[in-house]
């Protein structure tokens, strides 16, 4: 089942917040409903994001009451801005609102036609559902070649078939490697605040058969001081043009561990989340998200009440602490200003 998908005039995805104790499907009827379901994480991963956020679009302008070409483009430009105000850190989500925009202004100068316009815009929100299936794939044959028979891999967040539209990055990237017979132990971080190692890797793996162990975020370097982790693989929500990489909080303190301990740290992201307008990550935007879900879990509090909290949903790994980016073009190695231009530019 892929995470989200288009269903007779609706937009349907695994609703995230209920895993692991019931896998629901939520049905979004209006592009409203899209965005909130993208702001309260019941869509999350990068990618995922970013085709939620065209079907969201397309969903919007077949919707439209828009009599006249000029109108409908207002239209969409406004439903594009909702869009684009539910999570400012992903870049996936710019990325697939602004190649919709493109697709309806290209057909709206070629045909006049608002019909035309609506078609164009599904037809494109599909095939970015089917082209992140096949560039996850890409980078699950790239990065497998990264993991030798016997090695156990810390993962951080959820970066599986959850996080995209099916198959995952650097979950991929296990997967492909585990498909390829290699015998290999995931140490999945648990991941607080929101727990999307202990309620969706763990869930997505163990559905897999890839043996895991569920482990705290703050028995990482433990593992590592006992030479149980031999490589860190993780995903990305916005990679700057210096290779510096935004992902989920407690990124970057696992880069810094894996470089005390000699372990590879490894980056697993379509070049859609690389950034190049941006020169490092200083300028990448941090979400900070309600401070509740600190201090809550699942509604049940676990904090005084009146305590103050602070929830920056994502950190900055700066690229000295990378050892290698794996793209569906291919590995990025230092320097990332060379490597990745050439990697965004492929064909």
């Amino acid at each position: 089942m892929r995470t989200v998908y288009w269903d007779n005039g609706v937009v349907r995805m695994i609703d995230q917040t209920r895993l692991p104790h019931e896998t629901v499907i939520l049905t979004c009827e209006d592009y409203r409903q899209v965005a909130r379901a993208i702001s309260e994480m019941r869509v999350r991963g990068a990618p995922a994001i970013g085709v939620t956020a065209a079907f969201g679009l397309a969903l919007g302008a077949q919707q439209s009451k828009a009599t006249d070409v000029a109108t409908l483009l207002s239209d969409i430009a406004a439903i594009a801005s909702d869009l684009k105000a539910t999570r400012p850190t992903a870049v996936n989500l710019f990325w697939a609102i602004e190649r919709m925009r493109k697709k309806a202004a290209e057909v709206a100068d070629k045909t006049g036609s608002i019909q035309a316009i609506r078609d164009a815009l599904l037809a494109e929100a599909l095939r970015m559902a089917d082209e992140d299936v096949t560039i996850n794939k890409r980078m699950g044959a790239y990065g497998a070649i990264l993991i030798k028979d016997g090695d156990s891999i810390l993962t951080h967040c959820n970066t599986g078939g959850l996080a995209t539209v099916d198959y995952g990055t650097a979950l991929g990237v296990i997967r492909t490697a585990w498909e390829q017979g290699k015998r290999i132990h995931i140490f999945v971080d648990e991941t607080r605040p929101f727990l999307q190692g202990a309620r969706l890797t763990a869930w997505e793996l163990m559905q897999l058969g890839i043996p895991m162990t569920l482990i705290t975020d703050n028995m990482a370097g433990h593992f590592m001081a006992r030479g149980r982790v031999h490589l860190v693989a993780v995903g990305a929500d916005r990679i700057a043009a210096n290779g510096d990489v935004a992902n989920k909080i407690g990124t970057y303190s696992l880069a810094i561990l894996a470089k005390e301990h000699g372990i590879p740290f490894y980056v697993v992201a379509p070049t859609s989340t690389i950034d190049m307008a941006l020169p490092s990550g200083d300028d990448i935007p941090i979400e900070e998200r309600d401070p509740n879900e600190v201090t809550t879990i699942r509604g049940i509090r676990i904090a005084p009440e009146g305590v103050q909290a602070a929830h920056p949903a994502f950190d900055v790994t700066p690229h000295r602490y990378i050892t290698a980016i794996v793209t569906e073009n291919g590995i990025a190695r230092q320097p990332y200003q060379e490597s990745l231009v050439r990697l965004v530019h492929r064909s």
